[in-house]
């Protein structure tokens, strides 16, 4: 992808960033983000990343919020997923490493995050179980239905 010498990224998405959809930059009138003119390398590119996240627990959140912009995807979109690839390049021995131990424990632990899609405000939940002290599964998932509780709440 040519960044051989570019500077590496110490995590795989800069903090507090919200990606958006044209949609929603239209509503707000916002043109400063405009679209990409080669969708077919931001999708490609994309799919390899979700290959990757078979072994990469920690780019899945990341490449799940970038898989959503596939159709359409602006120039933020593509920055963030080169700024995922300088981070791979910083980190290539990361990955599931299944350590031989005696078990003694299954840990799991999950989070949600209410509303945090700015385009749907869908709810994101994740989880992640592990082994002794081995990672053997993990999920992160988009809910179907919007929370209309907390919508009421959040334009109250």
């Amino acid at each position: 992808m040519g960044i051989s010498g570019t500077k590496s990224a110490s995590t795989p998405m800069e903090m507090n960033l919200r990606l958006t959809t044209v949609e929603y930059n239209t509503l707000l009138q916002s043109t400063n983000d405009p679209l990409l003119d080669d969708i077919h390398s931001y999708q490609q590119l994309v799919g390899k990343l979700i290959y990757l996240t078979i072994t990469r627990l920690d780019i899945c959140f990341v490449v799940q919020v970038l898989s959503q912009f596939m159709q359409c995807p602006k120039r933020s979109h593509w920055e963030s997923a080169m700024r995922m690839l300088r981070y791979l390049k910083k980190t290539p021995g990361q990955g599931v490493l299944l350590k031989r131990s005696n078990i003694n424990n299954l840990t799991v632990f999950c989070d949600v995050d209410w509303a945090s899609c700015l385009n749907t405000r869908r709810s994101v939940t994740g989880y992640v179980v592990q082994l002794g002290d081995s990672l053997i599964s993990w999920k992160s998932k988009k809910h179907h239905l919007v929370n209309e509780e907390l919508l009421l709440n959040i334009k109250a």
